[in-house]
């Protein structure tokens, strides 16, 4: 699109909006709704708000913005922007936070090393435009899709505006959930200095952070301002097992672990590999029949489990394997072990942020330039490895050496002390003594999994905007740069593997000092560990260090924006409502984005033990162009009729023009009444991941699956051979020819002022996506595999060998919601105050269809799901706050309403029952209250306060995940797991 283009886009737009007349897209008060505390109103000077182009008066235009000022984030304990999203009723209940992705994930998931996200509406975090005042920044290094909002200088906001609307017209096609605007301090004097602790009652998952602040210059009497601020965030690891309702023990309500790697290994049937134990292992091929009818020595047998054994619980996290819950009956006599009381539940992060800016009045016109950046390093940190011994890449053994002799024999003994009543088995057993043990083993002494990553943001923006020598009209033009780049290394329990794909020895891998093989195979068939202990000796320590891959580089990613924009607005002619405003602009930005790949990953590097490594996924810089042209007008028909219009066309380099309107109208017919409606459509692109990535083929661990060909739904039956579970592998990965999704959105609200003080507002909404960029979850695939054929790969038998679960444009999405919002106050005696308000979000459809021709969905509301938005029927915030000159005190409820729970196999498939199992998961409600005081010396302000002030536990929800082993029993995307907390705050200006 050239010039000459461009030119004739926007007449043409002006034109047509002339003909379309309709309100600006944005409004605080009458439709006013902070999250937190009721907003101040302002004066009646117009200025630009989010999600318009026309400068006006804030309390009187079209649709809800949610305005939250610096005092009520500081008055409500928040310290991070992660916090402040996490708080709003209108954002989703997605995975996007540091508690729902620290651990094991899958898919979409990947590369969210760190992240925290926006999800306006649930439509997921690529559809929240992010900006800090008014222009985009960069989004997530490794994500190439959302923007990590933690990047944000908190220390510097002057203020939060949320549009609860789509603004596709405004600010580009992907602002269909909404728009979040961090607007900084413009014009600040002076030096101030804060320091911030919340310090949990259990322990663990302790925030802190120090701000500074300092400005310089009076932009109206010295014609310049400079100011420049740092923060320094740190937030402490909490782990699973510092918090009891972390538990995955819990048979009688139908949850336990799908696990039979334990800290004291399991023993297995494992074959014979050429390489490592040619002569086999020592239950391989055996019979072994257990009380219930089969054979044990198929699905591991551990010494604690077996009668006469310690039992399972002595150890930490460990559990007899509930192999009625899973329909694996062979495991009668294996033990699971708990891994999410081994998973990071908080993960610790530490994060510098900075901002700059300086602004220079010439003459009526000012000049700024601004610069911000982060650094953010992150520890994913999850359960020890499983080693499970096979014949081809990882063929291990506890072998019968002067090291192991004691502990094999015991192990021996102990298997055949259980089956001492058949001598046929007993016979078959003593004939394979002296073989290596097979097994499954929780690698307790490598610690942890860690994924350590560092994602740095650097954003550079300039911009001058100023009156027009045309009566009325301005003008604001910008350019800025923005980048965030991030790199992910291997933390602890990682190590060199030892073997190739067929089980030879690799001979890049290095040996540890006494093992006669490479890497960690080594260790183990060498006897230097020993897997049914749970302590090492000294030389085995040593010999896992010196196999170790820590500091390995994972992956890396960059992505890349640059930015160029123009507006102009002033009035065209007046009206009885009073002057028509018209905005034009040009907007153009390129987007690159590169993935990296991992020398350790190479052909020719040692093979490390279970590193997801994206190698297939490796980008070459890719770009894309996006050059629009815009025009808005706003149009008072007269006093009690206001009608806005906008258009914008958008030009993306690979997917073509498209062009997309808003019109929205506001009716006042009594100061105390007010009704509003918007209908604007909306176009969003694939990431670049979603389009270029690889196939990557991972084995499916799980026990929750049956081919749904030969068992209709799907769900395992150990009664029903059909019903057999199946473990295929999984594709993930990109799709070349990936189209767009389009969106249409419409709104309708009223909103009440009975006094001065009180308002109260109900907005409906409504979002309907078709062609929806989706990643299906194996359980859509398998529920529609009727709708998908092509997704499941099978061979020549007809047993499912692959299931595609790469990326598809699928059918459509459709989504309704109410938002409300209600504030009031009082004047008390004392030159006091009592101000209460509350915003809630009642879901009332969600549905999505898999295909254009397919029917919809059942309703989706309230239905677990392992990956993407749970979709509540309601959320809620509410608060009551007495304030004086000095002292202000609010106490405040957050509510989350419960929804359908989890079932694992054999709940699903009714083969058996549980007497507590809860069908629903309970509500969550937990209740803060922070006080403020100002006067003890001048410029000081303190705050203290309680969070989750009864001590409320997340309720319990079975979110394990067999086939990843992540999840445990309670939903991160719903609660806070940090329990009560205290928080102290001290700020000081000079």
């Amino acid at each position: 699109m050239n010039v000459r283009d461009f030119s004739r886009i926007l007449l043409t737009s002006g034109v047509a909006l002339g003909a379309l007349a309709s309100p600006a897209l944005a409004q605080t008060a009458p439709g006013s709704s902070s999250g937190m505390a009721a907003a101040d109103e302002g004066g009646s000077t117009a200025i630009i708000v989010t999600g318009s182009r026309i400068k006006q008066d804030p309390t009187k235009s079209a649709l809800p913005l949610t305005v939250i000022s610096n005092a009520e984030i500081q008055q409500n304990g928040i310290s991070s922007p992660e916090q402040l999203i996490m708080y709003l009723s209108t954002n989703g209940t997605g995975a996007d936070n540091l508690a729902a992705n620290a651990d094991v994930t899958t898919g979409a998931q990947r590369g969210t090393n760190g992240l925290s996200a926006a999800n306006l509406r649930g439509q997921g975090s690529a559809a929240t435009l992010v900006l800090l005042n008014g222009r985009r920044v960069a989004a997530h290094g490794l994500s190439g899709s959302a923007v990590d909002v933690n990047q944000i200088p908190f220390a510097a906001i002057d203020r939060v505006e949320v549009l609860k609307d789509g603004a596709s017209a405004i600010y580009g096609t992907d602002a269909i959930g909404g728009v979040i605007n961090y607007i900084t301090k413009k014009d600040y004097t002076g030096l101030g200095v804060s320091g911030f602790a919340d310090l949990t009652e259990a322990g663990g998952g302790n925030i802190y952070n120090v701000s500074g602040i300092a400005g310089y210059g009076d932009l109206k009497e010295q014609g310049f301002n400079i100011m420049a601020a740092v923060s320094y965030r740190w937030n402490k690891m909490l782990r699973g097992s510092q918090r009891d309702f972390v538990n995955g023990n819990q048979p009688n309500r139908g949850l336990s672990v799908d696990t039979r790697g334990t800290p004291l290994a399991t023993a297995f049937n494992i074959g014979a590999n050429a390489f490592q134990q040619p002569g086999g292992t020592l239950l391989q091929g055996l019979t072994l029949t257990a009380p219930n009818g089969a054979n044990a020595a198929a699905g591991g047998i551990n010494p604690l489990n077996l009668p006469g054994g310690a039992g399972c619980e002595t150890m930490d996290g460990g559990m007899a394997y509930d192999y009625a819950l899973w329909n694996a009956a062979t495991a009668y006599y294996a033990c699971a072990w708990d891994t999410g009381r081994a998973a990071v539940i908080q993960q610790p992060i530490e994060t510098l942020t900075y901002f700059a800016r300086g602004v220079v009045a010439l003459g009526a016109s000012e000049l700024s330039v601004e610069l911000t950046g982060s650094d953010a390093n992150s520890a994913k940190s999850f359960s020890n490895a499983q080693l499970s011994a096979n014949t081809t890449n990882l063929p291990i053994g506890m072998p019968l050496n002067s090291l192991t002799k004691s502990t094999y024999d015991s192990v021996f003994n102990s298997i055949r002390g259980a089956f001492a009543g058949n001598a046929a088995q007993v016979a078959a057993l003593d004939a394979r003594y002296g073989r290596p043990i097979g097994f499954r083993w929780r690698c307790a002494p490598c610690g942890p999994r860690e994924y350590v990553t560092d994602t740095k943001t650097f954003r550079v923006a300039a911009g001058i905007d100023g009156p027009l020598p045309l009566a009325g009209w301005d003008y604001r033009v910008g350019a800025s740069y923005a980048r965030s780049e991030s790199s992910s290394v291997l933390g602890s329990g990682y190590y060199y593997r030892g073997t190739l794909a067929n089980g030879a020895s690799d001979p890049n891998a290095p040996t540890a000092p006494g093992a006669t093989a490479p890497g960690l195979v080594g260790v183990i068939n060498s006897g230097l560990i020993n897997p049914f202990s749970l302590t090492q000796t000294e030389a085995g320590l040593a010999a896992l260090e010196a196999v170790s891959a820590k500091g390995a580089t994972l992956y890396g990613g960059r992505y890349q924006l640059k930015q160029v924009d123009a507006s102009f607005s002033g009035p065209l002619f007046a009206l009885p409502g009073g002057d028509v405003q018209m905005a034009v602009g040009v907007d153009y930005r390129r987007e690159t984005y590169e993935f990296n790949g991992s020398p350790a990953a190479a052909a020719t590097a040692p093979v490390i033990f279970l590193a997801a490594f994206d190698n297939v996924n490796a980008l070459t810089p890719k770009n894309r162009d996006v050059k629009a042209a815009y025009a808005e007008i706003n149009v008072p028909v007269f006093d009690m009729l206001e009608l806005t219009g906008a258009v914008r066309i958008d030009d993306y380099s690979g997917f073509g023009t498209t062009t997309n309107p808003k019109v929205s109208a506001k009716f006042q017919p009594a100061e105390w009444v007010m009704f509003r409606g918007s209908y604007s459509t909306g176009f969003r692109v694939p990431s670049f991941n979603q389009i270029f990535n690889g196939i990557t083929e991972s084995p499916y661990s799980g026990s929750d699956l049956a081919d749904p060909v030969k068992c209709p739904g799907g769900v395992p039956n150990a009664t029903n051979p059909a019903c057999a579970f199946i473990r295929p592998n999984i594709w993930t990965g990109g799709t070349i020819d990936l189209g767009p999704e389009t969106a249409k959105m419409a709104s309708l609200g009223v909103v009440l002022r009975p006094a001065p003080r009180w308002t109260a507002s109900v907005d409906w909404w409504s979002i309907r996506a078709d062609n929806t960029i989706q990643l299906l979850t194996l359980r859509q695939l398998i529920d529609n595999a009727a709708l998908f054929p092509d997704r499941f790969i099978r061979d020549g038998s007809g047993t499912i060998t692959t299931i595609d679960q790469r990326w598809i444009n699928a059918g459509a999405r459709k989504t309704q919601g109410l938002e409300i919002s209600l504030r009031g106050g009082f004047d008390l005696p004392g030159n006091s105050q009592l101000n209460l308000g509350a915003d809630g979000t009642m879901l009332l459809e969600k549905k999505e269809k898999l295909t254009p021709t397919s029917a919809w969905s059942a309703s989706q509301i309230g239905v677990f799901t392992f990956a993407g938005d749970l979709g509540l029927r309601w959320k809620h915030n509410a608060w009551l706050t007495w304030s004086n000159d000095n002292l202000s005190a609010t106490f405040s409820q957050i509510f989350r309403k419960g929804y359908k729970n989890q079932a694992l196999p054999g709940i699903a498939a009714g083969t058996i029952t549980r007497p507590d199992y809860n069908p629903m998961v309970k509500d969550y409600a937990i209740y803060n209250l922070t006080v403020s005081y100002q006067g003890l010396i001048e410029g000081l302000k303190l705050t203290a306060g309680v969070k989750n002030v009864f001590d409320t536990d997340p309720p319990f929800a079975i979110t394990y995940d067999g086939n990843t082993g992540a999840g445990s029993s309670w939903e991160p995307r719903v609660a806070d797991p940090r329990g009560r907390s205290f928080i102290l705050q001290a700020e000081m200006k000079f």
